[in-house]
């Protein structure tokens, strides 16, 4: 026998998941020479291409393998984690997703990086150029002593151009030396600046520097009004994790959070932590994927997606502002990150900490019956006061006609203003106004792509749809009757809120601050800073000022539409409004002098207004959690959604109809029971519910009917969901089902 054909025999069988929509590994066979193990990446040929995967297990067998195709390489790539493989197994069967679109949430950064970037240092040769300018002679004093310097760094010493820097290469002057990339990560110091905690910040961080030894599986909520010092709590459990040698994560809702929390980390640690998020470009990405599975890096902040991180030794996750439902996930995979976080923890032996000054029923009912540890800061830090509340009844004290800030608001913006403090007016509305009508036909502006409205906004000139994402010029006529200066825009926007409180205070300095204008988070970051610098006199946003941010010169704020979230049909939407309103109003207050807060309303003893102002959040959770377990909502039930969408409404309603057919027809399953069409589900039953059009029947061109299924705890949904999909229809005709397990939006 050759040796080609001994090596052929030995070589063994593997199986490989690919990062594609598939469920199953592929068999391939593996050079003995490779010596492959599991977790490894390596390429090979999927179809007419070369593909990339991870080996998930090693058949013991040996042989040709019959028609197997053969591994190309083995790429030079940390290993993924046997609890990783295991993580994204359990991701995939919980959330009805194929297993290779949730390894392609763990390995993206690792597969999209191209090579590394040189980085290129200068330096004083010691020649003097033919012609020394003052600029130039700036330049070669910051260089001088073999000190190196970046290009942009280099400038910036001698206050000049890069262009200079180049002139002086050029002329000898200085020399470009290729330089290893700067360290993704600086070393983090445990002991760099210890604080001084209060009594209840130090029984808290004491909890959960306890927890982290022995190694185990510790769930925690922090829950802790605003200001009251959650972040250095778990800063010193983010410490312990370090002095045990271990890796810490720190999920936050929202990249625009993590300016102020990279200071107050860099503060207590030294250095900042590596940074995770859509704007972190693709090779820092991925030297950063590489440094977690090697230990180089030891904290990560990040967004959602940092969860799938491939880290070595992660001992603690923290996921702030725990609530937020920024952590869900819908489009691909869909996941809800915080409960994703607590699997993974179970799984690394590891501490979770979920922290918010307004938790989620779930969470809260987990640490009220114990299944959590509990750790609550019922004070603000340094004696602070919480802000004192009031309500505004609009029915009474409402502004004039075409205003929307009533007239005590006006008057306590101008008194704060006077005092030389800051105030926050928070409309949870992009744009200038939600609706542009003509009043000579009573035409609508319409998405045509939706079933939406489109949005005016002003600043660009442009009407928007806040769904797809269609633009569209404002027009100066109506395009249906022609009429000239007959729109009419309905309703206010954060725009127009500016426009109104530019008119009542003239000489103030104003910001908008929403999600939606141009600058990304680069302009956001600049803004939040220069707010807590005392740069604006008004700031005016959406949600997004109501996230975490600390600004220590704003002492008022003012709710403008209380009651916007209340009217909705979403189960969550009493939560949702009480979460939003509480953290808002808990923005005021936070430095020095003691905050107000006034909540322009409708509906003054409405439940989560009348909890809000009487600052009893117990009563709030103690209804809510009451309303829930009556009607067996989760976290007493579980929900499962299926969308169905397609170009047409006929066929996307004919195939929701079809799959609702198929489900009622399934055999009896030891795993669950399927309550009949149309009766009150009964103990242990799974009730399917509908197909109904969706709120918004229509997103991106594609029709949409929704199927809501409800059942106990114990009720295996997955093994219900996963029958249901095999006895329907396939999908064929452009006809999509999107499966959201644990839904956190009914629109």
């Amino acid at each position: 026998m050759s040796a080609a054909q001994d090596e052929e025999e030995r070589a063994r069988v593997v199986e490989i998941l690919a990062p594609v929509a598939v469920d199953s590994t592929y068999s391939y066979l593996a050079p003995a020479a490779m010596r492959l193990s599991p977790g490894d990446s390596v390429t090979a040929p999927l179809g007419r291409r070369e593909a990339y995967g991870v080996v998930w297990s090693i058949d013991g067998g040996s042989g040709p393998g019959g028609n197997l195709k053969t591994i190309s390489a083995r790429l030079d790539r940390p290993p993924l984690s046997q609890k990783l493989r295991s993580f994204i197994d359990w991701l995939a069967r919980y959330t009805l997703t194929p297993r290779g679109m949730a390894l392609r949430l763990a390995t993206r950064a690792a597969e999209d990086a191209g090579p590394e970037a040189l980085r290129m240092i200068y330096r004083a040769t010691g020649n003097v150029p033919e012609r020394l300018t003052p600029t130039r002679a700036r330049v070669l004093k910051a260089a001088e002593g073999g000190v190196a310097f970046a290009k942009k760094a280099l400038a910036e010493a001698a206050a000049c151009s890069t262009g200079v820097i180049d002139a002086l290469v050029d002329e000898g002057a200085l020399e470009a030396i290729a330089a290893p990339p700067a360290p993704i990560s600086p070393p983090l110091d445990p002991l760099f600046a210890a604080p001084a905690l209060e009594p209840a910040q130090q029984d808290a961080a004491d909890a959960l520097k306890a927890s982290l030894s022995p190694r185990a599986f510790k769930p925690f909520l922090l829950e802790g009004v605003t200001g009251s010092g959650k972040t250095e709590v778990y800063f010193e459990a983010i410490a312990q994790a370090l002095e045990a040698g271990g890796q810490a994560l720190v999920m936050m809702p929202e990249i625009a959070l993590t300016t102020q929390f990279l200071e107050r980390f860099a503060d207590r640690f030294g250095e900042k932590p590596a940074e995770w998020h859509s704007g972190v470009g693709a090779r820092k990405r991925a030297r950063i994927w590489r440094g977690c599975a090697t230990g180089d890096v030891r904290v990560v902040v990040g967004a959602r997606s940092a969860l799938f991180l491939p880290f070595s030794d992660l001992r603690l996750i923290v996921v702030d502002e725990e609530h937020e439902g920024a952590y869900k996930q819908d489009d691909g995979v869909s996941y809800h990150a915080r409960d994703m976080a607590v699997v993974r923890a179970r799984m690394e032996e590891a501490t979770i900490v979920l922290a918010s000054a307004t938790p989620s029923i779930e969470t809260r009912v987990n640490a009220m019956r114990g299944r959590y540890g509990y750790l609550r800061l019922d004070s603000r830090a340094r004696a602070r006061l919480m802000p004192t509340l009031a309500a505004i009844d609009m029915r009474k004290e409402g502004p004039p006609r075409g205003r929307w800030i009533a007239p005590r608001l006006a008057l306590a913006v101008g008194e704060a203003i006077a005092r030389g403090e800051q105030a926050l007016l928070f409309l949870n509305r992009r744009g200038y106004a939600p609706l542009t009508v003509c009043r000579t036909c009573g035409h609508r502006f319409r998405c045509e792509h939706c079933d939406a409205w489109l949005v005016e906004h002003r600043f660009r000139r442009a009407l928007m749809c806040h769904h797809c994402g269609h633009i569209e010029r404002r027009p100066h006529a109506c395009p249906e009757c022609g009429a000239e200066d007959s729109l009419a825009a309905c309703g206010p926007g954060v725009e127009r809120l500016a426009e109104e409180a530019a008119t009542l205070f003239p000489d103030a300095r104003i910001l908008v601050l929403s999600s939606d204008f141009p600058g990304g988070a680069d302009r956001l970051r600049r803004e939040l800073e220069e707010i807590a610098k005392g740069a604006f006199d008004i700031v005016i946003g959406t949600q997004l000022v109501a996230k975490g941010h600390n600004f220590p010169f704003l002492t008022l704020v003012g709710v403008v539409d209380a009651d916007l979230g209340l009217g909705s049909g979403d189960p969550r939407a009493a939560e949702r409004t009480f979460q939003l309103l509480n953290q808002v109003t808990g923005r005021a207050g936070r430095g020095d002098k003691p905050g107000h807060a006034l909540i322009q309303t409708f509906h003054p003893s409405h439940p989560v207004i009348a909890a809000l102002l009487s600052g009893d959040a117990e009563k709030f959770y103690e209804q809510e959690i009451a309303i829930r377990e009556r009607a067996g909502l989760p976290p007493f039930g579980r929900l499962a959604a299926l969308i169905v969408s397609a170009k047409d409404a006929s066929t996307a309603e004919a195939h929701a109809r079809a799959l609702a057919r198929g489900a009622h027809e399934l055999p009896p399953s030891p795993r669950y029971r399927v309550a009949a069409p149309g009766a009150w589900p009964e103990q242990n039953e799974i009730a399917l519910l509908g197909p109904a059009e969706a709120p918004i029947a229509l997103i991106r061109g594609r029709y949409r009917f929704r199927l809501l299924a409800k059942g106990p705890r114990g009720a295996d949904m997955q093994a219900f969901l996963r029958d249901m999909l095999a006895a329907g229809p396939k999908e064929r005709g452009g006809v999509r089902v999107q499966v959201d397990v644990d839904p956190q939006n009914f629109s």
